[in-house]
């Protein structure tokens, strides 16, 4: 019971205190409404007390900022006034600077025109003046000419009487004497370029064919028309003509040579023109006395064995050469032809090793020169080609042989290299020079070549007389063994300038109608002496 009562009392006390509660926070919310209402209220006065002060104040500003931009609009436009103003003047003055230059300059040229102009009349009144006199001159100089003119006329028709010539006839005397005074002068001066051309050309030419010869050592061969075979004992001589002479008579059949078996001990000389025909028979001849079966199917054998071994050699010798020359791709019959060069001669001289001592000498000078030392070389080479077969065909060496280079397909310049060694054409290339001046070079060696002693009497008869057989010539000598003749002219009638004409056109006789190994040498002499006797 009793807690009955305490909760109920403590029941009411909470409501109590609650209710209390409620009231408190009630008044209180009251408050703070009334406080609220009354804070906006009074914010809101104040913040438009504000704002009018604040607009107040905005106009103030905007009114002073009005006023000064007012001012400073002012004040701009006076002082772009006053600067448009000064840049005017300013352009004004500059203008008016210009202006009176551009015067002064105007009046320095009036000045100088006048000045000039005045010159100008002053020349020209100078040249008028010059001009009359010049008139007045050529008048008196037109008076002198025909004062002039009339007296030489008088001079001449004087000088006719006195001198019994005519004009025209002391023209033609005056003229005919100059004529022969100028070609007098022009053969000294030829005389003396062609002397300083030919020292200098002799000095360079000596040196290259010095260079050439020394590096090109060659064996001197002087061959004949006939071969000599040694025999062990006359007794093969017997044996060799065979019962009747059967055996020779096959031996010379077969091989085209002559068999001389005569009273020389033990030998026999085979005598023939072809030198192929004549190793033939020697080889064929000593095989036969090696074996010691001599008869004629035996003689007929050996010879056709001989000559299929000697077209080998033949063939041999050409790539031998070539070898030794350094040059490639020749036809192989002109490898043959060249081998067969080997057995042929001229004037004692074997063609083949002339051949290739062309070769090597055109190519050496060649080289020095700085030329195609290959084309001098194969030109070389084949210059004398024809030679071997112009003992069976018609026509000279060197027609033949340009005939068989176009034939084997070699180039122009080779076939005028061959053409023109012996001066038959005309050289085209410097290389064609060279093999014409090789080819003379090695005949003209001392010993290379030789001939009979009737030819070579004959042929220096002939050098003499065509020497003798010009105007002005007293006597002439061949010397040296005909590779020069010298000419001894009367004085009176050949004069120095002359002199050289003369030995020129006796080269050139000599060229045309002799025939003959390497070079000559025309040495022409005039002498003048003056004697007098004291008495």
């Amino acid at each position: 019971m009793l807690k009955t009562n305490l909760s109920a009392l403590f029941l009411d006390a909470g409501n109590t205190g609650m209710l209390v509660g409620l009231i408190v926070a009630a008044v209180v919310a009251v408050l703070a409404i009334a406080a609220a209402v009354f804070c906006w209220f009074f914010g809101r006065k104040l913040y438009k007390s504000k704002i009018e002060s604040q607009l107040g104040d905005a106009e103030e500003r905007s009114k002073k900022i009005i006023e000064d931009a007012k001012a400073e609009g002012e004040r701009l436009k006076r002082d772009a006034k006053f600067e448009a103003r000064e840049q005017v003047e300013r352009e004004t003055r500059e203008k008016k600077n210009e202006l009176n230059k551009l015067e002064q300059r105007l009046m320095q040229k009036e000045d100088n025109l006048d000045k000039k102009e005045a010159a100008l009349d002053k020349k020209n009144e100078e040249l008028d003046r010059q001009r009359n006199n010049l008139i007045a001159k050529e008048q008196e100089v037109k008076k002198t000419q025909e004062k002039v003119n009339h007296q030489h006329e008088l001079m001449v028709q004087e000088l006719e009487k006195v001198a019994q010539l005519t004009k025209d006839e002391a023209k033609k005397l005056l003229s005919e004497e100059i004529l022969d005074e100028t070609r007098h002068d022009v053969a000294l001066q030829v005389r003396n370029i062609e002397q300083t051309a030919k020292d200098e050309a002799q000095n360079e030419a000596k040196k290259i064919i010095s260079l050439a010869v020394q590096r090109c050592a060659s064996d001197h061969a002087s061959e004949i028309t006939v071969s000599v075979v040694p025999i062990p004992s006359d007794d093969m001589k017997a044996r060799i003509i065979g019962r009747e002479g059967r055996n020779i008579r096959a031996l010379e059949n077969s091989t085209g040579i002559e068999l001389i078996v005569d009273d020389t001990p033990e030998v026999v000389i085979l005598s023939g023109f072809d030198p192929v025909r004549r190793e033939v028979a020697r080889l064929t001849l000593e095989k036969l006395i090696a074996d010691g079966r001599i008869h004629p199917a035996r003689i007929e054998e050996t010879v056709a064995k001989v000559k299929k071994e000697l077209d080998q050699e033949i063939k041999a010798a050409g790539e031998s050469a070539m070898f030794d020359v350094g040059i490639y791709g020749l036809h192989p019959e002109l490898i043959k032809l060249i081998g067969r060069l080997k057995y042929r001669t001229s004037y004692g001289q074997n063609v083949y090793k002339h051949s290739v001592e062309v070769a090597q000498l055109a190519g050496l000078m060649a080289s020095e020169l700085g030329l195609d030392v290959t084309l001098a070389k194969r030109a070389g080479l084949l210059h004398d080609i024809g030679k071997a077969v112009d003992k069976e065909q018609e026509g000279t060496h060197v027609q033949l042989g340009a005939d068989l280079a176009k034939k084997y397909g070699e180039k122009a310049n080779v076939i005028n290299a061959i053409a023109a060694h012996h001066g038959d054409c005309e050289p085209k290339t410097m290389e064609a020079v060279l093999v014409a001046a090789a080819d003379a070079i090695s005949g003209a060696r001392p010993g290379a070549r030789r001939e009979t002693g009737t030819n070579y009497v004959k042929r220096l008869e002939k050098l003499e007389g065509i020497a003798s057989s010009f105007n002005g010539v007293d006597k002439c000598y061949a010397i040296q063994a005909g590779r020069e003749v010298r000419v001894m002219v009367k004085p009176e009638q050949v004069d120095d300038a002359q002199a050289m004409f003369l030995a020129k056109d006796i080269a050139k006789k000599i060229e045309a109608e002799l025939e003959y190994p390497g070079q000559i040498k025309v040495n022409v002499i005039r002498e003048s002496r003056a004697v007098e006797y004291a008495k």
